[in-house]
């Protein structure tokens, strides 16, 4: 075969045409992030609500705020711990995950529903804190050069809110994915003008001098619901304590995230996740936590209530000591800050919607008319479109009240933790299998861990919820009017796709292709001198690929995953050369396992009616060191050798081979090898 693929006048039939075209699966060509790149995506997302939170507590209960927001940050390291434990048990985990495993099919469904009202209300109140902080740099502008008109900050804020959900319901219909490296770039900007804030805010506190905020909780009628009318629920002691924190329990927004994007990260993946988690922990102990107790110490309460409540980092950046134009600009590089994270968080929440329910409809509970394909882009936009027109009524409907948003927000994060949390608990008595990670105090007995740890946590989720329920009348009624929609839509959905559903016994990857007519050109993007090609068949004989990614160090090494659809006839014509259900079960199995390890591989389908050829020429022609095959119980390790060998001869009759290739067959246990020459 000649470098273009065409056969050359002195090819034999038993050479150039026994392969006769190539796929390679772009789809699954995976490429993993190291754990700093996953901290920095989950914190465009969880990092967002320090430019909200506090100001909304605040309004909730007055000037113990900023403890109670201290106190929400620390309580996301117990649950930063539960998703950890979760994923180190499912690589394509959250909270549809963990619950339809621990809970069951119903649970699932009424979980991903409350986790889906999180989602449509993460982009409404990240895009309207964003137009407030804009609108209060442009009226501070405008005063500093005696303008006398300023701008209405609801307004300006549903306006901008509106266009910025536009922008980024157009981004995901167009499949544009938002850059890890753009999120890493985000958040180290929002660290340097953290350190800023908190070193001037230092300078102003030793010259102003400073009172530690009340621990005294200020309720009024509208934060404490319907407790306002029950004695028995006066906000006192320990009970106006669980309150409290109920109101601030929306700053720990975003940590489902971090179940999402760890299926990106390399490996090792268990010990990037915990690195993850703690620079996750400390960030927002340290920047949502520290700057909301900051902004406490320099600004009165009564300033925050009425001047700051929807901009609070700019408003602590216009009361620092020093000259106005200096204040002035620091709210600029405070409001660039805030609004290039705020806006990650809806496109996260386009983002996470998408990608939930796409889960959901991959169990077949979702019809298919909700996953259907844009013709162009190759987008579940009918997904997309339905979460933006939500999450735009919304926008439209709270006519800019931050608070409002805020108030609704904690119903549905909440109740994903409580389903979490309880989930796991249950797994731990259903599946006693090693975990790598487990949430600390546990109790072992017999072949169980009691989790002792989680059903802390567990306990605390569950009084705070219930405690919501009666005090968020916005969040319960709003939050349980949409659960139960979207739980009805689920329910009918499952029943209409009921005979689909019964066809699909596992995931299934939705695959794209591109197909060269050479291998040259299948393999021209590969980049490092290291190559390593895995031949596969079938999608429950992996072990030889699963030993390969445990020890290969994928920066320096190339991992080609091939699979030889064989083709009947001579010439090869008229032969289908789509990926079929067989090698879509296989590659999804593949990229399951490369997930698994976070060890990127390069996966393609070789159309051929000689698979051990064909398996020769791609090693030959991707220069690759090693052929590794798993053992065939059709033909026996020596038998698949000795095949191997003979191709190789073949192959040598027509191309020249000037390197030798080391040929493996790996078992369970054992393992054949053979140098080809």
């Amino acid at each position: 075969m000649t470098e273009n693929g065409k056969p050359s006048s002195s090819s034999s039939l038993s050479g150039s045409l026994r392969i006769k075209q190539v796929v390679v699966l772009t789809t699954a060509m995976l490429t993993f992030i190291p754990f700093w790149k996953a901290a920095a995506i989950v914190l465009c997302d969880f990092g967002s609500s320090a430019f909200y939170a506090g100001g909304i507590a605040m309004q909730a209960f007055g000037p113990a705020f900023p403890w109670f927001i201290l106190a929400a940050m620390l309580f996301s390291g117990a649950m930063l711990a539960i998703y950890t434990e979760s994923c180190s048990m499912f690589v394509r985990g959250g909270v549809y995950k963990v619950v339809k495993e621990g809970l069951g099919d119903t649970m699932a469904k009424f979980s991903v529903s409350a986790l889906m009202f999180d989602y449509v209300l993460t982009g409404p109140i990240s895009a309207v804190t964003a137009g407030h902080y804009l609108a209060g740099l442009f009226n501070s502008t405008l005063h500093y050069f005696n303008f006398a008109f300023t701008i209405q900050p609801a307004s300006f804020a549903v306006v901008f809110a509106l266009l910025v959900t536009l922008y980024f319901w157009r981004q995901n219909v167009r499949g544009i994915e938002e850059s890890s490296d753009d999120s890493a770039k985000i958040v180290f900007y929002a660290i340097f003008i953290g350190i800023v804030l908190v070193l001037w805010g230092i300078v102003t506190i030793w010259q102003r001098g400073f009172t530690l905020p009340s621990f005294q909780l200020q309720f009024n009628s509208e934060s404490l619901g319907w407790a306002s009318g029950v004695d028995w629920l006066a906000p006192i002691g320990m009970i106006g304590v669980i309150m409290a924190f109920g109101h601030s329990v929306l700053a720990m927004s975003g940590l489902e995230t971090i179940a999402q994007v760890y299926r990106e990260m390399e490996s090792p993946k268990m010990e990037n996740l915990k690195k993850t988690a703690l620079v996750v922990f400390l960030f927002a102990l340290l920047f949502t936590g520290g700057l909301t107790l900051v902004a406490a110490l320099i600004i009165p309460p009564d300033v925050v209530a009425s001047k700051y409540a929807s901009n609070l980092l700019a408003g602590l950046s216009m009361e620092l000591a020093g000259p106005m134009w200096l204040r002035l600009f620091m709210q600029a590089l405070v409001v660039v800050s805030g609004v290039m994270m705020l806006a990650g968080a809806v496109n996260t929440a386009l983002v996470g919607s998408n990608g939930v329910l796409n889960r959901v409809a991959e169990d077949g509970i979702l019809a298919e008319w909700f996953r259907h394909l844009h013709p162009k882009y190759g987008t579940t936009h009918r997904i997309v479109n339905l979460v933006a027109i939500i999450q735009l009524v919304i926008i439209v409907l709270c006519r800019g009240d931050v608070y409002l948003l805020g108030e609704a927000y904690a119903f549905g994060l909440l109740w994903s933790f409580v389903f979490m949390a309880l989930s796991l608990a249950m797994l731990r008595f259903k599946d006693t299998s090693k975990r790598e990670w487990m949430v600390p105090f546990n109790i072992k007995y017999e072949n169980f861990h009691v989790p002792v740890g989680i059903f802390a946590v567990l306990l605390l989720l569950l009084v705070v919820a219930g405690t919501n329920l009666i005090t968020k009348k916005v969040a319960t009624m709003s939050g349980l009017v949409f659960t139960s929609v979207f739980y009805i839509v689920f329910t009918v959905s499952e029943r209409m796709n009921e005979k689909k559903r019964r066809q699909i016994s596992e995931h299934r990857e939705q695959l794209n292709t591109e197909q060269a007519f050479d291998m040259n050109t299948a393999i021209a993007s590969l980049e490092k001198e290291d190559r390593i090609l895995v031949a596969v068949r079938n999608p429950n004989n992996l072990y030889h690929l699963n030993k390969i990614l445990e020890t290969v160090d994928d920066s320096k090494t190339e991992v080609i995953v091939m699979c030889s659809k064989v083709a009947k006839g001579i010439q090869l014509s008229g032969e289908n050369t789509e990926v079929g259900h067989d090698e879509v079960a296989l590659f999804t199995s593949v990229i399951l396992a490369a997930e698994k390890h976070g060890q990127k591989v390069t996966p393609i389908m070789v159309l051929s009616n000689d698979p051990f050829y064909a398996i020769c020429q791609t090693a030959l022609t991707a220069h690759a060191r090693q052929i590794v095959m798993g053992v065939s119980g059709a033909y026996g390790a020596d038998s698949q050798l000795e095949r191997l060998a003979m191709a190789w001869g073949a192959l040598k009759v027509q191309q020249q081979v000037d390197r030798p290739v080391l040929a493996r067959v790996i078992w369970e246990g054992r393992e054949m090898s053979f140098e080809l020459i």
